[in-house]
């Protein structure tokens, strides 16, 4: 007799991939790291849109590339759209970068 699967296993979540550096309209260098849907596990506003991001949706983290380097800290993070950070050069965000 095989054995059962075992019920209470966690999915494999996909690892996170490396970010990219882009520069952005303002002159400023930024770290931008895809969100898969299936690791979105959170509510977040976007700075561009001033909606919410849902959980299970693909978006992008956002932070100044400074001298913290990839691990920049945690408060200078933001959670955009996708299409909002592809489009921010047409619109200024509804928040400001504290």
């Amino acid at each position: 007799m095989g054995r059962r699967p075992n019920r209470r296993a966690q999915p494999v979540r996909p690892l996170p991939s490396p970010p990219r550096v882009e520069a952005g309209p303002d002159g400023y260098d930024y770290h931008v790291r895809p969100v898969p849907a299936a690791r979105a596990e959170k509510t977040y506003r976007c700075p561009g849109c001033d909606h919410e991001i849902k959980p299970g949706t693909a978006h992008v983290l956002v932070w100044p590339a400074g001298p913290g380097g990839v691990e920049a800290d945690i408060d200078d993070r933001r959670h955009w759209h996708t299409p909002c950070w592809a489009n921010r050069a047409n619109r200024g965000p509804t928040r400001k970068w504290s």
